[in-house]
């Protein structure tokens, strides 16, 4: 009877690098997926916020949240990209992350007020969490460079600063946490002493990737429910015909955003690992995920208004400049990635160049006419980028055929 030695199983395998890993899979562990999922409650959190603060400061303070928390979403996925780590210790660790989780988005309805020292400790805990998985790493001999230790060192002492934050007065906490925020990027980024120059940073990009598309999902499902919520908020009996059809043409725009995402650039790996294309991939991804949570948001307007009233302001200002950055990010990201040239071709520039304009004109027009109009402008712009690519695909079947 063959018997398989404990360190094979996953609840007992130690953590590796992926490159001294033979036949390294790109799969998401559920653990990862877990964590993922997590963030629908942050997000949806985050998305109410935005809701009942529609002006500038309120934009500025969720992009600010919204950064620091896919900042805390992505460590740990490049971490689990670089290292694979299924054993207990693991994910004791993780499940205390997500714990973290779930006190800072408890706490960010109240961020200006009392909520603001459990979201900033809430966000040390983790970011000290993280430190401890490259500490972990390290001691186990996962790590033959100083990489982990460097990227420990580095989280620990951010965890630092952020509880420190929490303790100092406002203003002056807010701007020691957002300075905070940026080091984490620039823990990456810096000449001489960042990260990415180690020969050992290299992360799963079909891991990476596969994570992308993933919180794209939740991002872009977090749309369908803030539809649904608010529909069901002010009951599905007492509203006109002409808000149920927007519901519908709301859900059917969301389903649409993912179609020409992952058409054009979800699920690809970044086409190559020169510092310049990796760092654009990721930026690229900030705002094209910034843009489907702005969305999300602003659909739900679609519940507050019939055919011939006018778009809610606040909500029409954030969806069309949400689609306009969208489009954009997406312009970038399929010129990025890998296995898509054919998609490029189909979905090209001056197709997107079109759905730009169109949501920057529906920015322009919103305010002063029927939301019938505003949604027909922004609807093209939108569906724009399905038919056009789609219209093309068959012209070229069609011609290949009669050749």
């Amino acid at each position: 009877m063959n018997h398989q030695p404990l360190q094979d199983f996953p609840i007992w395998r130690r953590p590796r690098h992926h490159m001294d890993v033979e036949g390294a899979s790109d799969h998401v562990h559920w653990v990862e997926l877990f964590f993922d999922l997590i963030h629908v409650v942050t997000i949806f959190i985050l998305g109410n916020y935005l809701s009942h603060h529609l002006d500038w400061p309120g934009v500025l303070v969720f992009s600010g949240l919204f950064v620091a928390i896919f900042f805390a979403w992505a460590d740990c996925s490049v971490y689990n990209s670089l290292y694979i780590s299924t054993d207990i210790p693991h994910r004791v660790i993780m499940a205390v992350q997500i714990v973290t989780m779930m006190v800072i988005a408890a706490s960010i309805p109240q961020i200006s007020e009392g909520g603001w020292p459990y979201f900033a400790l809430g966000y040390a805990l983790n970011r000290a969490l993280t430190g401890y998985l490259y500490w972990r790493a390290r001691h186990l001999g996962a790590e033959r460079s100083s990489l982990a230790q460097e990227q420990g060192r580095n989280f620990f002492i951010l965890a630092g600063l952020f509880a420190l934050s929490a303790l100092l007065p406002r203003p002056l906490g807010y701007w020691v946490f957002g300075a905070g925020v940026v080091l984490i990027q620039l823990q990456y980024m810096l000449p001489v002493v960042g990260t990415l120059r180690f020969e050992r940073f290299v992360p799963r990009l079909g891991h990476l990737s596969e994570r992308f598309g993933l919180l794209m999902l939740i991002l872009l499902g977090e749309g369908f429910f803030k539809l649904v919520v608010t529909l069901a908020d002010k009951g599905i009996d007492k509203v006109g015909a002409g808000t149920l059809f927007n519901l519908i043409m709301g859900g059917l725009s969301l389903f649409a955003l993912a179609w020409i995402y992952f058409d054009s650039a979800g699920n690809a790996k970044p086409r190559s690992r020169a510092t310049g294309v990796l760092l654009a991939y990721w930026f690229a991804h900030i705002t094209i995920l910034w843009s489907a949570v702005l969305i999300g948001v602003a659909l739900a307007g679609e519940v507050y208004v019939g055919f011939w009233e006018p778009y809610p302001t606040g909500y029409g200002a954030i969806g069309t400049v949400g689609l306009a950055v969208f489009l954009v990010s997406l312009w970038v990201l399929q010129s990025l990635v890998e296995g898509r040239d054919i998609t490029c071709r189909y979905h090209s520039g001056g197709v997107r160049l079109f759905g730009i304009a169109g949501a920057l004109v529906v920015l322009v027009i919103h305010p002063s006419v029927p939301s019938a109009v505003g949604n027909v402008v922004w609807g093209m712009a939108l569906f724009s980028q399905i038919g056009v690519p789609l219209y093309r695909a068959v012209r070229d079947m069609r011609l290949r055929q009669g050749a």
